[in-house]
């Protein structure tokens, strides 16, 4: 009996320790290398004195990207509300859950490795006149209470590497949403970024739409009373109401933005629309960074989550290859039960009442109509489908930088220009001012001369607010800057 048990373990012991890993071992994607994000470096964009994002910017290559970007705009209110959304943001609790959800998924999928242990008990009344009992009942009655408790042990030897294999793809499924639960975060922090600029933007472009309307009502109250004492016709009194009823016109639209972007920012903090805060942002409250990192190409790919998050699912499609491949070849179970049968508790462990067995099942397909081949095949194909989308990811991920740089260097320069136009348009509307005042010029060209200068106010506020979205984008372009941060930078181990 004894040689027989350690002849099974020397069969069995083979089949524990030799097994092979069956499926391709993933590697990270070559890609071809790129020299820079476009044809022309990126220079240092023009300055524009004594207005809001006028500061001139210059890239620094190879510069490392701050963790807490947005305090470089000096704005208390901003990081305040950026620290609240990165808190409280539904959104992103929900990513951190998801990534809990693959985490405890790939340390349950990690049991499969120790052998499977469950204990039982089994108390029945039956009356079986066939049944050998041991001790036999002294009233020799073949009514009965019968008492099995047994411990069963189960093991699944991983010959071909099926657990291996599983295992590995669903720690890459946890990577993938560790890296979707970052570009989360780091998509928050710019979209509250951006929000309280196009707030600011808009605040800004409200004061002076009001501004305008207060300047052209007290024309209109001038001409009224010049019209009344026959210095003027009714036409450009005419001409006057109309153009301020236009102007009006453009204030509520600005005014409902407004206040979708507050209610937008209440949500982005956690909040309900009731709950948005009453700050009032201004363009002049931000600074504008004149110093901006620009990373290396080869060091992009490993900073945005976005390209991450395509190599892990690249990642996890190359393991269910081995996967599929695993389950078309021999599957081998071993077993084994101890226990014992008696008639009263007292008497479980007495003498020949115990009981065992050891077993082991081999499982081969021979015949399963093409399916497992045809999965097999799939799982190929899906791994080209994952490499093409990590291909165009990176892509997509160079064209989001290069898109960034031509607008901060295009809107820098849109800037400066519309500037100037303002301040062209402010001297020409003085000047018209003074020679219908000596009555060189007809009011209708002081009119045309205000509505260019109203034009030109309100392009510049957009313009200003366009270098400071531009900015935040450069950061989100990045990456975000988030290997800096310990709760973020902690929840990529094991990559």
């Amino acid at each position: 009996m004894l040689f027989r048990r350690f002849s099974a373990v020397a069969l069995i012991a083979p089949l524990l320790t030799g097994g092979c890993v069956v499926g391709p071992n993933f590697r990270q994607p070559a890609l071809s290398p790129a020299a820079g994000y476009s044809t022309e470096p990126p220079q240092a964009t023009p300055a524009t004195p004594a207005v809001p994002g006028g500061n001139a910017q210059r890239f620094t290559n190879g510069a490392d990207v701050p963790a807490d970007w947005w305090v470089l705009f000096h704005s208390k209110e901003l990081n305040a509300l950026i620290e609240r959304a990165l808190a409280r943001n539904a959104d992103l609790k929900a990513a951190q859950a998801a990534l809990l959800v693959a985490h405890e998924t790939t340390a349950a999928q990690r049991g499969a490795y120790a052998p499977q242990v469950s204990a039982g008990a089994n108390i029945t009344r039956q009356k079986d006149p066939s049944a050998t009992l041991a001790p036999v009942p002294a009233n020799n009655a073949f009514s009965y209470t019968l008492i099995t408790p047994q411990l069963s042990v189960s093991y699944v030897p991983d010959v071909f590497g099926l657990n291996k294999r599983t295992v590995e793809a669903a720690a890459a499924q946890e990577q993938a949403a560790r890296y979707q639960m970052i570009a989360v975060d780091i998509t928050l922090s710019a979209n509250v970024a951006l929000a309280v600029v196009t707030e600011a933007s808009l605040e800004d472009q409200i004061d002076t739409t009001n501004e305008l309307i207060a300047i052209n009502r007290q024309i209109l109250s001038l001409l009224q009373y010049q019209k009344s004492k026959g210095y003027v016709g009714g036409t450009d009194l005419v001409a006057q109401q109309t153009q301020l009823a236009q102007l009006e016109a453009t204030l509520p639209p600005l005014v409902k933005q407004r206040d979708q972007q507050k209610d937008l920012l209440a949500v982005l903090t956690g909040s309900y629309p009731v709950q948005a805060s009453g700050a009032k942002f201004s363009l002049a409250g931000f600074t504008l960074p004149s110093e901006l990192p620009l990373s290396l190409p080869s060091a992009l790919v490993e900073q945005r989550p976005d390209v991450l998050q395509a190599e892990a699912n690249l990642h996890a499609a190359s393991a269910a290859i081995g996967i599929a491949r695993a389950n078309r070849l021999p599957n081998i179970a071993l077993s084994a039960n101890a226990g014992t049968n008696a008639l009263a508790i007292s008497q479980i462990f007495g003498p020949g009442t115990g009981f065992w067995n050891i077993g082991a099942a081999l499982l081969a397909p021979i015949f399963d109509g093409g399916t497992k081949l045809h999965q097999e095949r799939g799982a190929r194909a899906a791994y080209q489908q994952s490499a093409e989308e990590y291909r165009g990811t990176v892509l997509t991920a160079f064209q989001n930088l290069a898109d960034t740089l031509v607008a901060l260097e295009q809107d820098a320069k849109t800037l400066k220009a519309t500037a100037a136009a303002t301040d062209a348009a402010k001297a020409s509307l003085d000047l018209s001012r003074l020679q219908y005042k000596d009555g060189y010029v007809g009011y209708l060209a002081v009119l045309n001369a205000d509505h260019a200068y109203q034009q030109t106010r309100l392009s510049l506020v957009q313009a200003e607010a366009d270098r400071f979205a531009d900015t935040a984008a450069l950061f989100q372009a990045l990456g975000g800057g988030w290997w800096h941060r310990p709760e973020l930078a902690s929840a990529t181990n094991g990559r």
